[in-house]
This record gives C-alpha cells, structure tokens and sequence, in this order.
C-alpha cells in the first residue's frame, strides 16, 4: 500500500520499461564506440582509409544537394537548435510532460557538452586547427531524436518492438541525415559524425534514466511527508 501510494499520481517515466533494458544496452555499445575511435583518430589532422572512401562518394553530390546539406547543418547552428528545443519544451510542457521538458535541454545540452570536452582531450584536426572529433552538430540532432522518439512511446504506450523500432529508426534518420551534411559540407570527417552520433546514444540513456531517478525521489520524498503529517493529524486527533 505504501508503494501504491508513492506512484499514485506520479508523472510518466521518459524512459520507458518497454524500451529502457535495450537502450541501457545500445548506451554501454556506443560509449564503447566513442572510446575505440577516440584511441584510433587521437592526434590524427587527416581522414583515414574509411573516411576517404565515404568521402569519395559524397562528393558527386550537386548544388541542389548541398542547399539540402546547408538546411540540415542549420538545425545544429545556435539559432536552429535553440527553435527546435524551445518547440519541443514548449510541446512537452503542453502535454503535461515535465520530465519530457527537462530531458529535452538536459539530454541535447549534455550530448553537446560531451562533445566539447571531448574534441580538446582526443585533439583531432580538421582543416589546420580546428578540432572535429566528436562533431557536435550531429551529437545533438541525434539526441534531439532520440528524446522526441522517447516522448512518443511513452505518449502511445508502444511496446518493445514498436518502441525499439521508433527510438532506433529516429536515431539512425536524424544521425544519417546530420552526419551526411557535416561531411558534404566538409566540416567533418565521416567517423567524426560517428563518434557524434554514439556520443548521443550513449548520453541520452543515461541522462533519461538521472531524470526518472531525481523525479521519482523527489516524489516518494513528498509521499511520505505527506503520508507522516497524516500520521501526526491521527495522533492529535486521538488524544
């Protein structure tokens, strides 16, 4: 009964039951990741042989495509990034979603923020001295995905599989489209939109499950204060 009364009334998780054991998982495997290319590309001011060949093949794109590639890098500019968390935020608070709102800035600013830290310490260049592993441009549009695809399974209740299939399939579009654009922009080296697409796939996770941990303290924390000054009412009441 006292844990009933606990969750009662309690704010949906963001990080849904249905999904959280697999993304716990993709989190440990893309931190990995970041970690492996960091001791590969550490130091290193050129591409390597993968980079080379990706790069090969970007190249042919037209004008028409790098306009596309120019729309797609402005979502991760100041401007654009602050538009689309601010909708978000706003969206989420609409629904009644606080925990969503506060994932939304905590789990992008994180994302971004690991990215610069870690650019200086791996101390790879692109371009003379500008540092380019992990990119940040594509950390954050990945977990801005990842958060919105978050939102809605928990929003429509999805099951493992279509909950796995949203969270995966938004992570891949919006890392793909971002990575794509830092590298026909030449802005990026191709494992450099790697490092930051599993930086947000390992930060993300983690960030979501720190969000339900705090709230769900904070909220058993007033459950039982309230449940005590009752207690007390009781006791006056009987004397």
């Amino acid at each position: 009964m006292l844990r009933n009364s606990r969750t009662a009334g309690r704010p949906p998780a963001v990080l849904h039951p249905s999904v959280r054991v697999w993304l716990g998982s993709v989190a440990v495997l893309a931190a990995l990741t970041v970690v492996a290319l960091w001791v590969l590309y550490a130091g290193d001011s050129g591409p390597g042989a993968v980079d080379t060949r990706i790069r090969s093949a970007v190249d042919g794109a037209g004008p028409r495509w790098r306009h596309v590639a120019l729309a797609t890098d402005f979502l991760g500019e100041p401007v654009g990034a602050a538009l689309l968390v601010a909708a978000a935020v706003t969206g989420c608070l609409a629904l009644r979603r606080p925990r969503a709102a506060v994932l939304v800035v905590a789990g992008v600013g994180i994302s971004v923020g690991a990215t610069k830290l870690l650019k200086p310490v791996v101390a790879r260049t692109i371009h003379g001295e500008n540092l380019s592993f992990p990119s940040g441009h594509t950390a954050f549009l990945t977990a801005f995905a990842l958060v919105v695809a978050l939102v809605v399974t928990g929003r429509l209740g999805l099951g493992r599989p279509a909950g796995t299939a949203l969270v995966l399939a938004a992570a891949l579009v919006a890392g793909g489209a971002m990575g794509w654009a830092q590298v026909a922009l030449d802005a990026h080296y191709p494992t450099d939109a790697l490092g930051g697409w599993c930086t947000a796939l390992a930060v993300v996770p983690a960030t979501a499950w720190l969000v339900d941990r705090t709230a769900d303290r904070r909220a058993e924390g007033k459950a039982d204060r309230r449940a005590e000054g009752k207690a007390d009412a009781g006791r006056r009441q009987g004397r």
